[in-house]
């Protein structure tokens, strides 16, 4: 496949990108030796290969849910600066 210069401008145009006409020139060489790269990997034959949704396998990696004991209402206060009546006691930051 070889790629034009006028594809390269209605991209850039596309893309909003405004470019000189250098960049234009070097990039459609790499775009069109990129696309040469894409064209080879579809000569593969992959009648054989079977999809997947990634390269290796996955496993989760969460923990078991499991009901354990829970912080406690006198533990989770002890640190604050501030407690009324079991609840965290913090500045007013809507007026």
């Amino acid at each position: 496949m070889k790629l034009t210069r006028e594809e390269v401008e209605h991209v850039a145009r596309l893309s909003r990108l405004s470019l000189e006409a250098a960049e234009i020139d070097a990039l459609t060489g790499q775009m069109d030796q990129l696309l040469g790269y894409v064209e080879k990997l579809n000569e593969l034959d992959t009648d054989e290969i079977v999809p997947t949704a990634h390269a290796v396998p996955l496993e989760n990696a969460f923990r078991a849910d499991e009901i354990r004991p829970s912080l406690g209402l006198e533990r989770a206060l002890q640190n604050a600066p501030q407690t009324e009546a079991s609840c965290f006691v913090v500045p007013k930051v809507i007026e």
